[in-house]
């Protein structure tokens, strides 16, 4: 049987979908019952929780803010070119974005352009997830002379971030020394010892490429002022850096050697880094031996190590060497020993130091509870204390550790409290218009919003730029420019 040619159990079918749908919609109809939720910084942390939130909540809606015009953050800015497949990721958060019920306003910097307080008034949730954007200091004679930098600000300049880009970055010695061993210390000491043929291939600034080609740098010490069980980078990155090509690797194997005895009873992870170490130090594959041979670029790496003072070159334009104490490691945990100076000297020379010893949050707005001490914002469970309706999500919430799956972890958990107060009642949705009227509120104050399609165009644009040099994309490394792509692009 059929209904104007359209057979019954169409019709059925369309009607039951119709009025199972009911409920929900008229549910969630009135605009006062609508979250409106604000999230400050548009890294993993941002886009995690975001993408929680639009799962977990049928018309919740999320604005997504970010100081520059373009988004992701970290991944945009924190890895390494020669890291493509760490930025599919990218895929995923782009998917988010473009969701009806999401938005995105890039080139609006919260405490100017905006505060926390004025979303607070019109957002039944604001999440702060802006990250680590500040350095942690050794505070040691030297410390501030030229080209002494932060491996933060380093990659930066390499990966195109606005506010690295005129960083004086002066690669005409030999040596450098990276302080630190964790995977950031790799990835800059990789990128110095790379041949340039790899990395023209990669999304790299072009100005950093360009003075990477002019690069005299043959050889990178990193240190450490523990030893090989303390290491905090992972064995993929250290495995890259025994396989560089043109590259040898130097580990003493005396500081390794009496790894052997303690491999097979170390958790899984650590346990094949530790071998790594063991057999790069002492007994080496015979390809690595003879790749070695003919190598042009080497890297060395130190243990128990801290750095005292950099002394500067005679003409005090740079460093000339990194003087170190000498540890011991104290403590009968062996994976977790404490590093103990002793009266024992030793020094480096070098004419680059690199400073890789950790990040730390800044506060954003004065009205935002902020630990200075230990560079987070005081939460419990994501809830920011002492502030209804005021939560943080990834590194600013419980600092600078992990990869993007623990990011996503605690993007994900956030998310989820969020939800579990909407539903339990403890946020307010009346009067709360979110996106509306905190554009009105920003256009008033002459602030051009990048919206994500703005941001098509500009991915467009490097990616076309990069095609004609044979890169993923060439990235647009000033904020003017990208603001000038998305006004002379038709929408």
């Amino acid at each position: 049987m059929s209904l104007y040619g359209v057979p019954r159990y169409r019709i059925s079918r369309a009607i039951s979908t119709f009025l199972r749908s009911l409920p929900r919609r008229c549910k969630h109809t009135s605009p006062d019952k609508v979250p409106h939720v604000a999230i400050i910084g548009s890294g993993p942390a941002g886009f995690y929780t975001a993408q929680q939130l639009l799962k977990g909540h049928p018309s919740v809606r999320v604005d997504i803010f970010e100081k520059l015009p373009v988004p992701f953050g970290l991944v945009r800015f924190g890895v390494a070119p020669d890291h493509p497949e760490v930025k599919n990721v990218i895929n995923t958060f782009t998917q988010t974005a473009e969701k009806d019920r999401c938005s995105f306003l890039g080139n609006v910097t919260i405490g100017k352009d905006i505060t926390v307080s004025e979303l607070q008034k019109n957002y039944t949730a604001v999440v702060l997830s802006y990250g680590a954007d500040a350095d942690r200091t050794l505070g040691i004679p030297g410390e501030d002379l030229p080209n002494v930098l932060s491996a933060r600000r380093f990659v930066g300049w390499y990966n195109g971030l606005p506010e690295d880009k005129e960083l004086p970055v002066d690669l005409s010695c030999d040596s450098a020394v990276v302080l630190g061993h964790g995977n950031v210390a790799l990835d800059v000491a990789r990128i110095l010892l790379t041949p340039l043929d790899i990395l023209k291939k990669t999304d790299i600034s072009e100005h950093a490429l360009a003075s990477l080609a002019e690069s005299r740098v043959k050889q990178v010490h990193l240190v450490g002022r523990r030893g090989p069980l303390q290491v905090a980078f992972t064995i993929k990155e250290l495995r890259e850096m025994v396989n560089l090509p043109e590259c040898r690797t130097v580990i003493n194997p005396q500081d390794v050697a009496s790894l052997k005895e303690l491999i097979n009873d170390l958790p899984r992870p650590r346990k094949r880094l530790t071998d790594l170490l063991y057999r790069s130090g002492c007994e080496p594959a015979e390809k690595d031996v003879k790749r070695w041979a003919d190598a042009v670029r080497q890297w060395n790496l130190h243990f128990c190590l801290s750095p005292q003072e950099v002394a500067a070159s005679a003409d005090g334009k740079g460093p000339e060497r990194v003087k170190f104490a000498v540890n011991r490691l104290e403590g009968p945990d062996l994976v977790n020993q404490k590093a103990v100076a002793t009266d024992a000297v030793t020094d480096i020379t070098c004419g680059l130091v690199l400073r890789s010893i950790g990040y730390k949050s800044i506060p954003i707005d004065s009205t935002v509870p902020f630990d200075a001490d230990k560079g987070i914002i005081p939460n419990k469970n994501s809830r920011v204390q002492g502030t209804k309706g005021l939560y943080c999500s990834g590194w600013v919430g419980r600092g600078p550790v992990g990869v993007i799956l623990n990011t996503m972890t605690d993007g994900f958990d956030t998310g989820k409290v969020i939800l579990k107060d909407m539903e339990e009642g403890q946020l307010e949705t009346t009067g709360k218009q979110g996106h509306a009227e905190v554009k009105d509120i920003l256009t008033q104050r002459g602030v051009e919003i990048v919206t994500f399609s703005d941001w098509e165009k500009i991915n467009t644009s490097e990616s076309e730029a990069g095609k004609k040099i044979g890169k993923p994309r060439e990235k647009i490394t000033d904020v003017p420019s990208m603001l000038g792509v998305v006004k002379s692009k038709p929408s």
